[in-house]
């Protein structure tokens, strides 16, 4: 039998805490929609930045996720559609916009800075 470990997702947009424990290597995101919780996810792959969360306490393996750089994970974010319980963790739900401005907005505003090329109108 995998060991459990006690899991806490803090869901900013619902304003609520839930805590369940996750089997060791198991999915986070699966493992809370087994117990009727929604939390925001869209791809489930590991390519976007709409299940992000802020790692508050603990780790997570989530080295199957590409959606985020190895700056952001260095930062404390991690993806919870790839993340996989292995040990006890606290988390906090980040908001889409905001992680995908953290992570992209730089080369965004490269882009901006650009703006005198000839496809401008």
């Amino acid at each position: 039998m995998k060991p459990l470990h006690k899991v806490t997702i803090h869901h900013r947009k619902a304003g609520r805490t839930i805590s369940f424990d996750v089997p060791e290597g198991e999915y986070i995101l699966r493992c809370f929609e087994s117990h009727g919780e929604e939390l925001p996810f869209s791809c489930r792959n590991g390519c976007c930045t709409t299940c992000a969360v802020r790692i508050l306490s603990g780790e997570m393996d989530q080295t199957a996720g590409i959606g985020l750089s190895a700056e952001m994970r260095a930062q404390g974010y991690g993806l919870l559609c790839v993340a996989k319980a292995i040990g006890p963790l606290e988390v906090e739900t980040q908001d889409e916009d905001e992680v995908y401005e953290m992570q992209f907005g730089k080369y965004l505003g490269q882009v901006k800075a650009q703006a005198g090329s000839p496809f401008d109108i």
